[in-house]
């Protein structure tokens, strides 16, 4: 029997299993020979990009009810190297060192935040790029609302200004409001770039920092974090900002396994792939989500984002079955794009393309981001055969809904 297995759970390894599943059962006869097997470290599929939301519980859904009814088996485990050359994988699991053996292979493991050798980092700093650093950040805050004032209790410095961050900051005044956080409230956010959302663009920017200024969030601009404390963040300006609340959103990498293979790479460690989703010159490997960089309109390869991870699993999964039983390869190609911010309780912000033009902003953008944070991204989750193969089609959505005032 051959096997393909899917390195990662997440947005884009998700949907290469059901979409491979799908394929699987479409070649009739010829499928019953192939297994399909999914590792990750966690049981559940998490919505990451919810993760810096108030409510954090509908943002974990079991792999079992997603995957048992399409016939992928699925397995926990972490992932300590890839040998393209043998085609095994060397996992860690309860039972401890073992050796995974392919014939196909979707490298689907996600990107991680970037974590700089900065002193007290480690030991003070939250972050939200999982599921259990947003329950360990829930946590904390619950704990600061029933603990007595204290210096820095009601203050939350946010450090790294681009999307995550941004979002963390605008989501924070509701989030210390449900953990009972009371008094003068505080949030900073700390950016080495002289602007607000760097790589968000000119037009997009007026538009944040209304919606921050709005909001109370305090900014620090053009400084570096030096230090952090039990006590509070050091600056590069030389600031000292007390507070008990760091939380690290400067940077994401794609995986570190990306490095097993001997080929290029994007300065963000994404492996680069063709629109089939192969990397090149490594037989039997496709490469699909964070850890990967696709030119997907013959111009401007993919970002870091579940816009592109889901159609990238989803043709990844329809494609590495396809290649196993020697069948047509179909190309991914993805003629739009868009941006939607939330902004808290503020709303959102809406652009369309990659100059990113202003579309909608406020409660109009909130009402789209909430459709894509609530509905659009989730798989169907009745444990219908039919309802998740239909979801994996090797297909591109169209663009999300817009609401309210069109502007351009």
């Amino acid at each position: 029997m051959a096997r393909i297995v899917v390195l990662g759970a997440g947005f884009a390894g998700l949907w290469a299993a059901i979409g491979a599943a799908r394929m699987r059962e479409a070649i009739g006869e010829t499928g019953r020979d192939i297994e399909i097997h999914v590792i990750d470290r966690n049981p559940y599929h998490n919505i990451r990009v919810r993760n810096y939301e108030v409510d954090l519980r509908e943002v974990a859904l079991p792999l079992a009810q997603l995957l048992d009814p399409v016939g992928v088996t699925h397995g926990i485990a972490e992932v300590e190297a890839i040998d393209p050359v043998r085609r095994e994988i060397s996992l860690v699991t309860c039972r401890g060192e073992e050796t995974l053996g392919y014939d196909r292979l979707v490298l689907a493991l996600g990107s991680e935040v970037m974590r700089p050798d900065i002193p007290g980092l480690a030991e003070h700093a939250f972050d939200v790029d999982s599921y259990a650093a947003a329950l360990r950040l829930e946590g904390h805050l619950t704990s600061l609302g029933r603990s007595a004032p204290s210096p820095g209790r009601s203050t939350v410095v946010v450090v790294g200004a681009g999307f995550t961050g941004i979002e963390v900051a605008a989501e924070m005044p509701d989030r210390l409001m449900r953990a009972g956080v009371t008094g003068s409230r505080r949030i900073v956010l700390v950016d080495p770039n002289p602007a607000i959302g760097a790589t968000i663009g000119d037009h997009a920017r007026p538009v944040i920092e209304t919606a921050l200024s709005s909001l109370e969030v305090e900014t620090r601009l053009g400084v570096r974090v030096a230090s952090v404390e039990a006590a509070g963040v050091r600056l590069s300006s030389g600031e000292f900002i007390p507070a008990q609340t760091v939380i690290w959103c400067a940077g994401m990498r794609a995986s570190r396994l990306a490095e097993n293979f001997p080929v290029a790479r994007d300065r963000l460690g994404r492996l680069l792939v063709d629109p089939f989703m192969r990397i090149a010159d490594v037989p039997g490997i496709f490469a699909a989500g964070d850890v990967a960089s696709s030119v997907i309109d013959g111009l401007h390869p993919t970002v870091m984002s579940c816009q592109f991870a889901r159609p990238m699993g989803r043709f990844a999964g329809h494609n590495v079955v396809a290649d196993l039983v020697g069948g047509p390869l179909l190309p991914l190609r993805i003629d739009w794009y868009v941006t939607v911010l939330d902004l808290g309780a503020w709303g959102a912000l809406y652009t369309e393309g990659w100059d990113r033009e202003v579309r909608t902003t406020g409660q109009a953008a909130k009402a789209t981001k909430q459709t894509i944070n609530r509905k659009r991204i989730y798989p169907p989750l009745t444990g219908s055969k039919d309802e998740l193969f239909a979801a994996a089609a090797p297909t591109v959505q169209a663009p999300p809904p817009t609401y309210g005032v069109m502007r351009r």
